[in-house]
């Protein structure tokens, strides 16, 4: 006990010892690393995978968010058409309010010749056969099926769906027929004098009470007039990304009361191409 006092003391006062101090610091330092390490580790993964939940969270709830306010831009922008040719026809839907539910896909059909993908809604969320789909470009397709817990829709460029549409710039109507390509529609019976440009506007008609009037669909991107023929050879491009889509909006009908089953509006089948 005598050693250790005069020890400390000499240390203290004529810093003496200060070599071994370092000595011993050194030798020691694992065994403080190794007693800090359990304590580190736990406030790391406390800060790192809470932080993690917490911006997946927000951003599942921005991306919610972004596609209904692109899909009310699409009205905003139909209506300053409208407005420049001074129609006020879509009043109506200005002044009612569309409930939208989103719905990500599950599966999609590789079939070349049939475009259906499958959602992770279903008649227990309000979904109905006929309901409109879209994401935050246009139109996408419809639901043709409905199950307890998910939904089958069939999008646009299927060969057997057939959408009612008009050209925006001038209000001709036609329809917009899938082809089996995901860039390409096709507008049959628009005769060879129409006024009919590439990059006019493709929107919904509101015909056949399946599509709310004034949604985007595509546009044109190439017209062809045939002298030997009463109508010219048009196509478009759909604008919604129908081969990258993970999220859609399920639109639902003004009247907010589904509709009854019904099989979706289609043109004649198109004979299958050779592999």
């Amino acid at each position: 006990m005598a050693l250790s006092i005069i020890t400390m003391t000499v240390d203290h006062r004529y810093r003496y010892l200060d070599g071994a101090h370092d000595v011993l610091a050194t030798a020691i330092y694992p065994l403080q690393y190794l007693a800090r390490l359990p304590a580190d580790i736990r406030i790391w993964l406390a800060e790192n995978l809470v932080g993690r939940g917490v911006l997946l969270e927000e951003n599942a709830r921005l991306r919610e968010k972004q596609v209904f306010l692109n899909a009310q831009l699409q009205k905003l922008t139909t209506l300053e058409a409208e407005n420049r040719r001074l129609r006020i026809l879509l009043e109506s839907a200005v002044n009612t309010p569309e409930r939208v539910l989103i719905a990500e896909l599950l599966a999609v059909d590789f079939d070349p010749y049939r475009h259906h993908i499958l959602l992770n809604r279903g008649r227990q969320h309000g979904i109905y056969v006929g309901e409109p789909v879209l994401d935050q470009h246009g139109i996408v397709g419809q639901i043709i099926r409905a199950d307890p817990f998910t939904s089958t829709a069939i999008l646009i460029t299927d060969p057997s769906h057939a959408l009612p549409i008009q050209i925006d710039r001038t209000g001709v109507r036609t329809l917009a027929l899938g082809t089996g390509n995901f860039q390409e529609l096709e507008l049959p019976h628009i005769p060879n004098n129409e006024d009919v440009k590439v990059g006019d506007l493709l929107v919904t008609s509101g015909l056949g009470g399946r599509f709310p009037r004034g949604y985007p669909v595509g546009k044109v991107v190439k017209v062809e007039f045939d002298p030997g023929s009463p109508f010219a050879h048009i196509v478009a491009r759909p604008l919604a990304a129908l081969d990258r889509i993970r999220e859609v909006m399920l639109l639902e009908s003004d009247s907010g009361v589904p509709e009854p089953p019904a099989p979706a509006m289609s043109a004649p089948p198109a004979p299958r191409r050779p592999p």
